[in-house]
């Protein structure tokens, strides 16, 4: 019989519904039976694509034997850490405490006050790797409970003192500036992979969060090692494994320290801070790798991640038909079958198909081994043949994988993981002259607002949907990064209704979620079951709510004159002093909005007729810039916006030809019609 999580709406709890384990879903009914039955939690973190997840699955909570320990000794709680990011956070600390590492499956015991008092990641079925086996722990930990119950709650109340979040704002420090920003690079220069690029070795993560800001100092001093290591990093992902060459999209992580056998799940966020950064070096740099890659980042989105009505779905699993792997790889015959006798020595070449692969079972994860160049010269063909023979057999090798047994789509839509496409859209939409992008990214916002928005009064925000239901109170995260969301969507569109959603739903956010020593809570007071109210501290696979929120500050004040929101900016870089000092390379997207404060933004108003020509070279001119650091507002759709009043007023062009204000530290320059003239104002020192 299928247990509780039937009835739950998470992909991931629905892949346990039917363990013969008791699993209760986050609630107050399993915390109610752990206080009257005096029984500890035992509490499984996870998500739907993780691959040891499925491992832990197969091997523990599917066997009867240890199920049955749990059902007896335990409490067995599941929760699914993209839906619950605060319960995950405070139970991540925890094991992290203990262990000096964290991942996935958390594994971890609870007192009936749902204080922890062991815990872990994986346990294997039997003793391995330095690991006890997982019924041998169940029975341990079991006895533990019922013979030294009181030494386990005391070191849970110890454990608890640790979690709390404690001030970190000292007296008198100083406000992070370019100072702190060349202490973070230069921590990257020491870790940097000058072979591969990258930042130290394997497991390598994407480290799109350091890329921009690597890519901002640059665009301030000119640094050559800035812009190396923007570079090849970048191209270096770009031409190895973890990038799908054939569908496009790049995978969660590299297990190697050159970019080439990935862990092959594909999450919503890597792509869409991808895109973002690829994106941004198209547009400071120049050439069209960076371009295509963001396009195809972005079309693998539209392809496989967006559900009809729009938005954004979570995540691909790693798996298909229960191996990892299975849909990606390729060996020489079934690479012949897909493109044919005569090309496919020139494709085995370009990808590094071989008989022994460098996977499993001899298959080849697909990287770019040899240039169109190269190709040309060592088959004897011209280079523009080559490149045509390539793009056809990768179009030729898709329609043959799209037979292969697929991996698992998570099909729900998260608001803060979507609004980061959302802004990757609006971004590409302009830098790509893509106009569906734009769409795209308007009608994943119109979702949002339309479904995960609650009608209570205050317009609260929801974090997930799932099959038409929109549900569970919305986290800091969902509300920075959505109003980050909005802020560029509006500037992309100039459609008044983004700028003032976003307004609104700042005022929601500091009402339910300001501490008052800076900063923000990641969650609002009142979310269930939580022994205290987690704070993000760092960047880490998704940015900090905090990071977020303090460029989005920044933004609005630049953008209302509101002096207010650039002093809750200072709130929160003061908050964040500590960690700063101590680790400034933790929070690369905070030093993002430090960029922004330290360098005076352009305010850059557009008057005139969105659609006609002298207002979209103008609008082109402001796209094509490199310069971050501005804001851009539609003079004519202020009336619309009274919050963008102050910065348009009197600049509205009604039926006139366009102009473009730019104005910066407190001082306008005339008013120009000319992209050459907008282009040296917005350029200018």
């Amino acid at each position: 019989m299928p247990n509780r999580l039937a009835l739950e709406s998470s992909p991931y709890l629905l892949q346990h519904k039917d363990n013969p384990v008791d699993w209760h879903p986050w609630g107050e009914e399993a915390f109610a039976r752990s206080r009257a039955e005096e029984k500890p939690i035992f509490l499984s973190i996870g998500y739907s694509t993780c691959h040891w997840c499925h491992v832990m699955e197969h091997e523990s909570f599917e066997d009867a034997e240890t199920a049955a320990a749990l059902n007896r000794d335990f409490v067995p709680v599941k929760v699914d850490r993209e839906e619950r990011p605060d319960v995950d956070d405070i139970y991540m600390q925890a094991v992290q405490l203990m262990t000096g590492q964290g991942g996935w499956p958390l594994s971890l015991f609870l007192t009936p006050e749902l204080r922890p008092f062991y815990g872990g990641t994986y346990f294997p079925p039997a003793p391995r790797w330095g690991k006890p086996g997982f019924p041998q722990l169940l029975a341990a930990i079991a006895a533990a409970w019922r013979d030294r119950r009181g030494e386990l709650e005391a070191s849970a109340a110890e454990m608890l003192a640790h979690l709390a979040p404690r001030a970190e704002r000292p007296e008198g420090a100083a406000a992070p500036g370019r100072e702190t920003i060349a202490a973070a690079v230069r921590l990257l220069e020491r870790q940097y992979d000058a072979r591969d690029g990258g930042f130290g070795g394997a497991p390598k993560f994407p480290p799109a969060m350091r890329l921009e800001l690597l890519l901002r100092h640059w665009l301030a001093t000119k640094e050559p090692a800035a812009r190396g290591m923007v570079e090849k990093t970048l191209t270096k992902m770009a031409e190895g494994g973890m990038y799908d060459q054939v569908g496009g999209g790049f995978h969660r992580y590299s297990v190697d320290a050159q970019w080439l056998v990935p862990h092959f799940e594909k999450m919503l966020y890597d792509n869409a801070m991808l895109a973002r950064v690829y994106l941004l070096a198209h547009r400071a740099f120049g050439g069209p790798l960076y371009a295509r890659i963001a396009r195809e980042t972005l079309d693998y989105l539209l392809a496989e991640m967006t559900p009809e009505g729009g938005g954004f779905f979570a995540a691909q699993d790693a798996d298909s038909g229960g191996e990892e792997g299975t849909y990606y790889v390729w060996n020489p015959r079934s690479l012949a079958e897909a493109v044919g006798a005569a090309d496919a020595a020139l494709v085995a070449a370009r990808f590094g198909v071989t008989e022994g692969g460098n996977f499993e079972h001899g298959e080849t994860v697909l990287s770019i081994v040899r240039g169109v160049p190269e190709l040309a010269k060592d088959f004897g063909r011209p280079e523009a043949d080559v490149a045509a023979a390539l793009a056809e057999a990768r179009a030729k090798m898709k329609a043959l994988r799209s037979r292969r047994v697929p991996p698992g789509t998570d099909d729900k839509l998260l608001t803060d993981w979507s609004a980061l496409a959302i802004g990757a859209f609006a971004l590409g939409s302009g830098v790509l002259a893509e106009p569906r992008y734009g769409l795209a990214a308007q009608a994943a916002a119109d979702r949002i607002l339309e479904r995960c928005v609650q009608d209570d009064g205050l317009g609260e925000l929801l974090h997930r949907e799932k099959a038409g239901r929109a549900g569970i109170p919305g986290f800091a995260s969902d509300y920075a990064l959505l109003i980050e969301a909005l802020l560029d969507l509006y500037e992309a569109t100039f459609v008044p209704r983004y700028f003032a959603e976003a307004v609104r739903l700042q005022e929601v956010f500091d009402e339910r979620f300001a501490d008052p020593a800076g900063g923000y809570y990641l969650s609002a007071e009142g979310h269930d079951g939580l022994i205290l109210r987690p704070k993000e501290s760092w960047d880490g696979a998704t940015p900090s709510s905090n990071s977020v929120a303090a460029m989005n500050l920044l933004r609005l004040a630049v953008f209302t004159g509101d002096e207010r929101y650039r002093r809750r900016a200072g709130d929160v870089f003061a908050s964040a002093a500590e960690v700063l000092s101590r680790a400034p390379v933790a929070l690369p997207r905070l030093l993002c909005a430090v960029d922004f404060a330290s360098d005076p933004p352009r305010e850059v108003v557009l008057a005139g007729t969105p659609g006609r020509a002298d207002f979209e070279a103008l609008r082109r001119t402001v796209v094509e810039s490199r310069r971050l650091n501005r804001v851009v507002a539609h003079a004519d759709s202020a009336g619309a916006t009274p919050a963008l009043a102050a910065l348009a007023e009197g600049r509205a062009g009604g039926n006139g030809p366009a102009r473009a204000f730019v104005c910066s530290s407190f001082s306008c320059r005339a008013p120009v019609s000319e992209p050459d003239a907008l282009a040296a104002a917005l350029d200018a020192p």
